[in-house]
Order: structure tokens, then C-alpha cells, then sequence
């Protein structure tokens, strides 16, 4: 499993492992259910998350439902192995978004989902969907609490900034020209 996990960039960590527990002796307790769900909970306002699916993945790599939701959203807890605090929650449309980009397949366009991530976001590159550490040439950016678009047609990403070292204060295109590119919007 950590061989696969080193493969993934943080981002993409923070939606293919949530509350990974290694083996090693010096490793902290497994958290309980009610610590993912309190930690899931976090990603949109109450509305939304006191209503939504809580999923973690187990160490086999499957997902795990750890709350049945009614609203048709989803939500993850933070990723104890990334940088900084990225637990989120998207609707039904992001999550098949998030699926193709795990698998490293296209998403289908014009199929628009929305994602919160209010407890911040971890680091990652803004150029390279797939890169695991800073580079000089991966762009990396910290972001802040924010919500994505994901899914829209290339004409609406086309109207934001897609510079690889954007002003993470205001919204812009992360990935941009790759079948990953989504719209970043902080909201502090």
C-alpha cells in the first residue's frame, strides 16, 4: 500500500487514502468512525455534511462506507499523510470526476460537479495532476479553504486565470490543459 501511496500526489492522496494507520509500532491508534465522520464533516457547511455519505478507504484500497447520507453528497476525512488539512466533500458528479482521475482515465466534460474543501486544502502542484513533491518545474501552490468546479466544458475554464503560478487568494484554473483541469475558488 505505501509503494501505491507514493505514486500519488498529495491531492490525489487526499481522495484515495483517508486515515491510513501503518504499521509501524510508533503508529498512533486507527481513528474510530466517529473521529472520520467529525473529521468529514468538516469539508462543507453543516447543511450539507450533517446529511452526506462518509466514505474512507481501508488498507486493501476499497472504499468503505462509514455513514449512509441521503443528499447525494459525499464526504472524506482528512488525510492524515498529507501536508495540510484536506478533508472534502463533492456531489455525485465530482465523485465520478475524482474516479477517472484516480484511474488516470478522461472525466466526461459538460458533467458539472461542485466540491468543498473548508477546512483548507493540502499543497500541490497547480500544473502536474500527478506530482508527489515540489519541483521547479511542477508549480506548487498552497491553498486555502475553497470550493471546485470540476467536469465543465474547456469554453468555462477558458474565461479564468490559467497561469501555472496563480494568485491562490482569487479564483483560477488548476491543471490547466489537462482532462483535469477545475475552477479554484477560496471563500476566506
Amino acid at each position: 500500500m505505501n509503494r501505491f501511496l507514493a505514486q500519488l500526489s498529495p491531492a490525489v492522496l487526499a481522495i484515495a487514502v483517508s486515515m491510513h494507520a501503518t504499521a509501524d509500532t510508533n503508529a498512533k491508534a486507527a481513528p474510530t468512525d466517529t473521529d472520520l465522520v467529525k473529521s468529514a464533516m468538516t469539508a462543507a457547511p453543516a447543511k450539507v455534511s450533517q446529511h452526506a455519505t462518509i466514505v474512507t478507504m481501508d488498507d486493501s484500497g476499497k472504499m468503505r462506507t462509514v455513514r449512509k447520507g441521503t443528499n447525494g453528497f459525499t464526504c472524506m476525512p482528512d488525510n492524515p499523510e498529507t501536508p495540510g488539512p484536506d478533508p472534502m466533500c463533492m456531489d455525485q458528479n465530482a465523485m465520478e470526476w475524482v474516479h477517472a482521475w484516480i484511474a488516470h482515465t478522461t472525466p466526461t466534460h459538460g458533467k458539472v460537479g461542485f466540491m468543498y474543501m473548508l477546512s483548507g486544502g493540502t499543497d500541490a502542484s497547480n500544473t502536474d495532476p500527478y506530482a508527489t513533491k515540489p519541483s521547479s518545474e511542477n508549480h506548487w501552490v498552497k491553498t486555502g479553504p475553497h470550493v471546485m468546479i470540476v467536469g465543465a466544458d474547456s469554453s468555462f475554464y477558458d474565461t479564468y486565470p490559467k497561469g501555472a503560478d496563480p494568485d491562490t487568494a482569487v479564483p483560477y484554473i488548476m491543471w490547466a490543459g489537462t482532462p483535469y483541469q477545475h475552477l479554484m475558488v477560496p471563500v476566506k
